[in-house]
């Protein structure tokens, strides 16, 4: 398990010792009829050094209204965020002070791995994800959409464990040795180091293919989707404990008469959540012009257990696997959107983009948004897993109908 010790340091001068608060307070307020726990308040640093008169190494610790420690984060943006509890209409109250910080563990992490087609992958303590990169589409893989990792029995990094088994550079050469003299030998051991095999804490059993995958958002003209291919770039602005976010941007492309538009995306997933954050742009669009988020359709729309409300700002749909008959239960996928949508719906393919275009697949779950110049696209997207703790539809369709009521009414923070 990895551990972390927050330590902060500060350039700010120290001001008169009169002027400096021994404690910042910060009320928490709940606007909703439902009770929140484990959603992450953040407050400004900035602020927060100026009351505490913070000096060069000196450290924070934030109190809940138990005088204990709870963990945090000071994010690449200059927030301190830290889990908080509310009841339904109520309020709580978190203190911040000058102390030694204990040690709380890793619940949020990610990396670029190179060795592994330029994936970066992400995880929490609940699910896990991944977004293609360069080198995948160097290779003429189209691979658009976001992939999904399931995850339980554990609620500490996993990923990386699952790279190195499957990438293993030894295993690898002795399954290309077995092939050639016992390929059922080969086929043993490479099940017992794959990632698309259940070792105890999940497996990747979601097929993404030419498609928009769990929950990736494409500029649409004419009805017709503007697939994006691979990051072009990647930076990891933060790697928890509390939260991980990455900055992908995607090569150009010509939307309509504009031949130079670059898509920049802004992805954050925060502990104990099922969601990610995503906040979208697109430079050098001249026009308003439709958005979608797609979730990709494994069965035709007779047998797919599909929601679209458009009113309510969500949309989900249970995910059979890539292997149905192999006992790997359902994902389930699902986006959120704080901004009101233009429309909810199942888009089918043809027969000829499905069997020649998208890998059998047979359409998206579509969330339609407009998209105007100069503004941020902003949504959620995640899944959850029937062999972990949500196991039914009417359970997943709860559970983002709630985080959708919650990111369209915040938490209201106010520091004393």
């Amino acid at each position: 398990m990895k551990k972390v010790l927050f330590l902060f340091a500060t350039a700010l001068l120290c001001f008169a010792c009169g002027d400096c608060d021994k404690t910042v307070t910060i009320t928490v307020n709940n606007p909703i009829d439902m009770d929140r726990a484990g959603e992450l308040a953040e407050v400004g640093m900035k602020e927060v050094s100026k009351k505490l008169c913070l000096a060069d190494t000196a450290q924070i610790i934030v109190l809940n209204e138990d005088g204990q420690q709870v963990p945090y984060q000071i994010t690449y943006d200059e927030k301190v965020i830290f889990p908080v509890s509310v009841k339904a209409k109520g309020s709580s109250t978190y203190k911040i002070k000058v102390g030694t910080p204990e040690v709380f563990a890793t619940t949020a992490y990610g990396r670029h791995y190179p060795e592994r087609a330029d994936d970066v992958a992400w995880e929490n303590d609940l699910v896990a994800f991944r977004a293609y990169g360069p080198a995948l589409q160097a290779n003429n893989e189209r691979a658009f959409g976001y992939d999904v990792w399931t995850k339980y029995n554990t609620t500490e990094p996993v990923v990386e464990a699952r790279y190195a088994a499957e990438l293993n550079p030894e295993t690898k050469a002795q399954i290309a040795e077995l092939k050639k003299k016992d390929p059922e030998a080969a086929k043993a051991l490479y099940q017992s180091v794959s990632y698309h095999v259940d070792h105890g804490n999940g497996l990747d059993c979601y097929k993404v293919g030419p498609t928009l995958g769990g929950g990736t958002n494409a500029l649409m003209v004419n009805d017709s989707i503007i697939y994006p291919w691979a990051y072009k770039t990647q930076e990891i602005l933060d790697n928890g404990p509390l939260r991980f976010t990455v900055k992908l941007v995607y090569n150009p492309m010509t939307v309509k008469a504009d031949s130079n538009v670059v898509e920049t995306r802004l992805i954050s997933l925060d502990s104990g959540s099922y969601m990610n954050k995503a906040v979208i742009t697109f430079s050098n669009l001249s026009q308003v012009t439709p958005v979608v988020t797609g979730l990709v359709l494994h069965q035709p729309e007779s047998e797919a257990v599909v929601a679209t409300e458009a009113k309510k700002g969500y949309i989900t749909y249970v995910d059979p696997t890539d292997n149905a008959t192999a006992g790997n239960g359902l994902i389930f996928v699902g986006a959120a959107f704080p901004a009101p949508l233009v429309d909810a719906k199942v888009v089918l393919f043809s027969e000829k983009e499905k069997n020649e275009l998208r890998g059998g697949a047979d359409g998206h779950v579509l969330a339609i948004s407009d998209y105007t110049p100069g503004s941020d696209y902003t949504y959620y997207f995640g899944s959850a897993w029937s062999k972990a703790a949500i196991q039914t539809a009417e359970q997943w369709n709860q559970y983002v109908a709630d985080f959708t009521q919650e990111v369209r009414n915040p938490l209201v923070i106010n520091m004393d």
